[in-house]
């Protein structure tokens, strides 16, 4: 039989051992999100460096 203080330590580590994953998860998706926008304004500048020789050559 299980007893009460068990059952509690059982779900304790369960909540703690999913909240663990929830932030590690959280933190993968900060990452990425701030890896894209970097990214995506290195990628930007790029555009507009080429736009701007493009338009000085004509």
């Amino acid at each position: 039989m299980v007893s009460g203080k068990q059952l509690a330590d059982f779900g304790y580590r369960a909540f703690s051992g999913s909240m663990m994953l929830l932030t590690v998860y959280a933190g993968y998706l900060c990452t990425m999100r701030a890896y894209r926008f970097f990214e995506r304004k290195k990628e930007l500048k790029l555009a507009a460096e080429n736009q701007s020789e493009s338009s000085m050559s004509d």
